[in-house]
C-alpha cells in the first residue's frame, strides 16, 4: 500500500505551480507522481521536465485519451520520458469525454470500452520492443518497433462504468479511480477481483485519486468546488455524484448551467465525500480509509490556495503513509 502525488492542475493557480508541486512530493518523502493532462501542458513534455527537477520519483504518465493518441504514439511518450529522465515511468490510459475527444480533437467518441481493450493489447508488447503487428476493429498498428524499450512499464486504465471496470480488471497492470469514495473503492475492488478471477488472472492493483487539504479555509474550499463542477457532467462521473446525492447539481451541468454558476453551490459535503480534507490526523485516517476499502495505491491532489505547492498536505500525507507502514499513529 503506498501513497503517492497527483499533479492538481488547479484551475485558479498558474500552470508552473505543478513543477513545484512535483519537486514538494519528492521533498514530503512520495515515491510516485501522476503527472494527467488537462487543458495546460502537454503530460510526457511536462513529465520529463520534471524529471529532470527531481531525482527519485517514479512517473505515471496520464491518463492518456485512447480516442485521442495511438498505441504508438502512447509508446512513444512513455518511452521518451524514461530514457531522457532515467526515472521509471508507468502510463495511464483513459475514455476522456465527449467535449475533449470528439469536440477539442474532432474524433469520434465511440465504443469507448473496445478501444481500451484493443489499445492496451496493441501498446504491451510495443512496451517490450516487439514489433507491431495489431489488427482491432479499431486500433490498428503495423510495422513499428520501439527503439528503446521499457518492458518494465505498467498500464493504468482509468475506469468508470461497468463496461470500462470489466476492461480494465481483465486486461490492465493497474485499475485507476478518481473523485471516489472509499465505499466505492470497496465496490469497484469486488468487481476487479471478480473480472479478474474469470479471466484467470490475479486481480490488477486499484488506485484512487484523492483531493486533500488540510484544514481548508475559504480560499481551499473555493479551489476544491471549483474544480469539482467541472466533472460534474462528464459520463461516468455525474452518475456517481448523484449516487452520492448530489443529483440536482448534476442536473444542471448537463442542462448547460457554467462551472462558475455551479460552484458557489457545491457544499464541502461533497469533496469531504471523495477526498481527505481536515487535520493532519484527519488526513491520514482518510487515506487509511482508502487503503482499506482495496486501494493500493492512494494518490494525493494536494489542495494550494493556502498552502503554497501544497507541501504542508503532501508532508501530512507521507507522515501519514509512514505511519501505516508502522503501525503507529500519524499526525
Amino acid at each position: 500500500m503506498t501513497v503517492e502525488a497527483v499533479l492538481p492542475y488547479w484551475l485558479d493557480r498558474p500552470d508552473e505551480e505543478a513543477v513545484a508541486v512535483a519537486v514538494q512530493a519528492e521533498r514530503a518523502g512520495l515515491g510516485g507522481l501522476w503527472v494527467g493532462e488537462m487543458a495546460t501542458f502537454d503530460a510526457p513534455v511536462l513529465a520529463t521536465a520534471i524529471g529532470h527537477r527531481t531525482e527519485r520519483l517514479a512517473l505515471r504518465v496520464g491518463p492518456l485519451a485512447v480516442g485521442v493518441r495511438s498505441p504508438v504514439a502512447v509508446a512513444l511518450a512513455a518511452s521518451s520520458v524514461a530514457t531522457l529522465t532515467g526515472h521509471a515511468v508507468d502510463v495511464a490510459l483513459g475514455a476522456s469525454s465527449p467535449g475533449i475527444v470528439a469536440g477539442w480533437h474532432g474524433h469520434p467518441w465511440e465504443q469507448t470500452a473496445r478501444r481500451m481493450r484493443e489499445t492496451i493489447e496493441c501498446l504491451r508488447p510495443i512496451l517490450r520492443g516487439e514489433r507491431a503487428e495489431y489488427e482491432g476493429q479499431l486500433v490498428r498498428a503495423h510495422g513499428f518497433r520501439l527503439r528503446q524499450p521499457i518492458p518494465e512499464a505498467r498500464i493504468w486504465a482509468a475506469a468508470f462504468g461497468p463496461a470500462m471496470t470489466r476492461v480494465a480488471a481483465r486486461h490492465a497492470d493497474g485499475v485507476l479511480l478518481n473523485l471516489v469514495s472509499p465505499d466505492r473503492v470497496r465496490t469497484v475492488s469486488q468487481t476487479v477481483a471478480e473480472e479478474a478471477e474469470q479471466a484467470g488472472r490475479t486481480p490488477p492493483p486499484v488506485g484512487v485519486w484523492v483531493p486533500a487539504a488540510l484544514e481548508p479555509g475559504q480560499a481551499a474550499r473555493a479551489q476544491l468546488a471549483g474544480q469539482l463542477a467541472v466533472y460534474l457532467a462528464p459520463p461516468g462521473y455525474g452518475e456517481m455524484f448523484s449516487e452520492l446525492g448530489f443529483a440536482e447539481l448534476v442536473r444542471r451541468a448537463r442542462s448547460g448551467a457554467r462551472r462558475t454558476e455551479l460552484a458557489p453551490e457545491i457544499p464541502l459535503e461533497l469533496p469531504e465525500q471523495v477526498g481527505a480534507i481536515g487535520s493532519a490526523a484527519q488526513v491520514a485516517e482518510r487515506i487509511a480509509a482508502y487503503h482499506e476499502a482495496g486501494a493500493s495505491v492512494v494518490g494525493v491532489v494536494p489542495a494550494t490556495a493556502e498552502d503554497p505547492d501544497g507541501a504542508r498536505v503532501l508532508e501530512a500525507a507521507a507522515t501519514g503513509a509512514g505511519s501505516l507502514r508502522t503501525g503507529r499513529p500519524g499526525g
